[in-house]
Formats: structure tokens, sequence, C-alpha cells
């Protein structure tokens, strides 16, 4: 069996608590949602089939040993599990980037699984899969991207119903050009509550219409 694969290129990590660290990226094609703000359209259609072997021998030509897959929403396609597996076996630190839409339990434990979290402003704050919280472990992350005031609210509210802090990391993602990282800051400074800003660093680097990097 193949993944339909939009792109895979080295560049940084733009997100995570990784943000930052160089990495080999795997974009798979296909998503279910349709997020207002989403910036890899690109993404829903198209792309080349590979087989996981290939991937993995693909990755491991790189000199990255960290490896993101991401999409689109990676977990639609029936060998992502077997692609992250196979790509830990290898000897890579693996994570996965997930709209947390789609179970979680056939993903491998050792896989660090960042899952964005969709609030109310994205337009698809109803098709969260919440029984995927039991599941995170503190190796995983949680990410909100916030498109104003009443997102970084319910996101509170989400935080605090699932008990996430002390459990991993909580990211808080203000929507590149229309919530400004100094506003974002000043609501999570007076949360007081240990929250993360999580900027999209590769958008400040190379500008939000690139792609490949």
């Amino acid at each position: 069996m193949a993944l339909l694969v939009c792109e895979t290129f080295a560049s940084l990590m733009g997100e995570s608590t990784r943000a930052g660290a160089p990495a080999y990226f795997l974009r798979l094609t296909g998503c279910n949602l349709r997020c207002r703000y989403c910036d890899t359209i690109y993404a829903y259609e198209g792309g080349r089939e590979m087989t996981v072997a290939a991937l993995v021998e693909e990755a491991l030509a790189q000199p990255h040993r960290l490896v993101l897959v991401t999409g689109g929403e990676p977990l639609l396609q029936a060998e992502t599990p077997a692609l992250l597996t196979g790509l830990l076996q290898a000897g890579c630190t693996v994570c996965l980037e997930t709209n947390g839409s789609l179970p979680l339990s056939p993903v491998d434990d050792r896989v660090c699984r960042i899952v964005d979290v969709k609030c109310p402003g994205s337009g698809m704050a109803g098709r969260q899969d919440w029984a995927n919280m039991a599941l995170l472990t503190p190796r995983d992350e949680v990410k909100f991207v916030i498109s104003d005031r009443s997102d970084f609210d319910w996101a509170l509210e989400v935080v605090k119903t699932h008990r996430l802090i002390g459990r991993l990391p909580v990211l808080i993602a203000p929507v590149f050009g229309q919530v400004s990282p100094r506003e974002t800051a000043a609501w999570i400074l007076a949360s007081r509550l240990p929250l993360r800003l999580n900027l999209q660093l590769h958008k400040y680097i190379w500008g939000p219409e690139a792609r490949g990097k």
C-alpha cells in the first residue's frame, strides 16, 4: 500500500516546542476539515504515491533525524501509522501533526502527537474527537490556533475541562496577520497559566506564502 504525498522537504520546525530545530517534513495529501485560516490548501488534493519503505529511505538520506509527518490530515490515510512506526524503527524522532478529528489509538505511543484543537474561529470546532484527550501523554502537545479573544477564552475552558495543565505542553498560536503576538502574550500572562506562545517561525523567516520551508 502507498501513501499520497503532497511534498517533502528539509527546514526548521516552525511550530511546537521544537520550534527552530532542523527537521525533515513529510506532508501528506488530503484533509477532512476546511479551516477558515488554512495555509495549506494546496495539500487538499494531488501529490504522488510513495510506499512506506520509500519514504523511510528518503528520510534517512537527509541529515536530520527529527521528522514531522503533517498534512492536510495525515490520519486520513490508512498507511500513516505504519509510516510513523517505520520512521521510529529507523532511528528517527517522529512528530505527528493532526487536527484531532480522527482517533489517535492507531498511532505508535512513541510518536509525539501534536493535536490542533479547533477553536470556534476555525469554523470546525464541532469536529473534534474528544476521546483523544484521554490518550495524550507528557510527550504529546496540544495546540490552539486562535482567531480572537473569544477563541482564547474557549481554549482556556477546554484546558480546564480536560485538565491539560501539568499533563503536557499547551500551545497558543495566534493566526498570522490576524492576532498580534504582543496581544496574545498579554492574554497568556494574564491567565496565570503555564501556556506557551506558539508563533509560526517559518512565516516570519520566509514569508507567509513560502512553500517547502
